[in-house]
């Protein structure tokens, strides 16, 4: 494990950070509505939410053009990695449309969320303005697929952190009526997120051609010629991916709804907590990443003894950074949410969550990282799976049960989520655990 310590956080590292500057993008938005009180709090939170549910899977589809850029990269193919890179564009405009079609349709329906009043007379504008976000926002995850898999992530940390500044100057002049600007409050923060998005995408695409000019290589003159074939790979490749994500980030989604039942302070309070928490998964959700490339790269070298140590590996260093920010929100959950609000209920109830968020946090990393090292060795059913039966049909329902049958309130849906987490965690190391024992008749397949 010692041998794989520094190689797992070096390979880590980068992707956190990204991670990192792609979630506070949501945060500094909840953070910059504080001033407009609590329902504009929970407003944008649960908006958010709601949007990144489905857009979500449709970002997850652009997940193959990992592996087969890196595949044509390696043996020295930019023309074919171009290819790959147009093909992916074409998804990523074929999938933006049926995204946004069924997000609109949705809307439609909003009403049986029974949401409170004040809370979706603030959502409703941001909603159906996010949504024009859709387009460069899948532009983007295929430029990023595309660069990550010829190795050059430098621009990709460049877009986040610089599209972070992008958005706080557009939330400020547009949230507040700031340079001549109209103030649009809350529906301000979904033009600036729509703004912020359109410039991730326009930088990756010249930092593309910037790092082909920068590496000698040039811009292969590739014309474009439709092959049906490589639409559906990445589609294949993409689908299960997505599928799993969808379904993990759609749990969240579906709490901050029922969260919007609630009273707006409720709703605020945990909203906030959420951006606390979601910050603190972008932590696991690198290491998961880096240790289903670890975890391959061994087994493709035929080595299956340093596969379990990758994984195992993954598990110890996700354990005890989730520990570490576990301590850190019961010991210091005021510093933590007060650059989201002063406002004593907000403040209390956002304490009782982060204290739940606490006891979670351990389970929420491992059932992260156990996703990424059965994805090593080419398990993504079983996650999936676990997620649909541990969220869906077990922490969800009960979650609901708490909150509104036994009076508990937004701790009851935090209580839910834990108990959910808490399971994926416990199966899906136990299938990895399963898994050390087979990998030498896994490599024997994969050879």
């Amino acid at each position: 494990m010692r041998r794989e310590l520094l190689p797992m956080l070096k390979l880590a590292g980068p992707v956190i950070l990204a991670e990192i500057g792609w979630m506070s993008m949501s945060v500094v938005d909840t953070i910059m509505v504080g001033p407009l009180g609590p329902a504009a709090i929970g407003a944008t939170g649960m908006s958010s939410s709601l949007y990144l549910a489905i857009a979500v899977f449709g970002t997850g589809v652009m997940l193959g053009l990992d592996a087969v850029v890196s595949q044509s990269y390696g043996a020295g193919r930019l023309d074919d990695c171009v290819r790959w890179l147009q093909h992916g564009v074409l998804l990523a405009l074929i999938v933006s449309p049926a995204v946004m079609i069924v997000f609109y349709a949705g809307l439609l329906g909003i009403g049986v969320l029974g949401l409170h009043a004040q809370v979706q007379a603030l959502a409703m504008p941001y909603l159906r303005v996010v949504a024009l976000s859709t387009p460069p926002l899948l532009l983007y995850a295929t430029f990023r697929r595309y660069l990550q898999g010829i190795h050059a992530v430098r621009p990709v940390m460049f877009a986040l952190v610089s599209a972070n500044l992008v958005n706080v100057a557009a939330n400020w002049m547009l949230i507040y009526g700031r340079l001549g600007a109209p103030a649009l409050g809350v529906e301000g923060a979904a033009w600036a997120t729509v703004a912020a998005r359109v410039y991730m995408a326009g930088v990756l695409y010249l930092a593309i051609l910037r790092v082909h000019r920068q590496r000698g290589e040039g811009h292969p003159h590739v014309p474009f010629r439709f092959a049906a074939d490589r639409l559906r790979r990445l589609a294949v490749l993409g689908g299960p991916a997505a599928s799993q994500v969808t379904l993990e980030v759609g749990v969240f989604a579906a709490v901050s709804a029922l969260a919007g039942k609630l009273d707006p302070v409720s709703l605020g309070a945990h909203q906030i907590a959420m951006n606390i928490a979601a910050l603190a998964f972008m932590v696991p959700l690198g290491l998961s990443s880096a240790g289903a490339v670890r975890v391959g790269h061994a087994l493709g070298a035929g080595d299956p003894r340093r596969a379990v140590h990758a994984g195992w590996t993954a598990f110890a260093v996700g354990a005890a950074i989730m520990v570490t920010i576990g301590t850190t929100f019961i010991l210091f959950p005021r510093p933590l949410l007060r650059p989201f609000t002063d406002d004593p209920t907000l403040l209390t109830i956002g304490m009782r969550l982060l204290a739940i968020a606490a006891a979670f946090q351990l389970f929420d990393g491992t059932q992260a990282v156990a996703t990424g090292v059965l994805r090593g060795v080419g398990d993504t059913r079983t996650p999936m799976v676990m997620n649909v039966i541990g969220h869906w049909a077990f922490g969800l329902p009960v979650g609901y049960a708490l909150c509104f049958w036994f009076g508990w309130g937004v701790a009851g849906l935090w209580v839910g989520l834990s108990i959910g987490l808490t399971f994926v965690a416990v199966v899906l190391t136990a299938a990895w655990s399963r898994r050390t024992g087979h990998l030498a008749p896994v490599v024997s397949g994969l050879l």
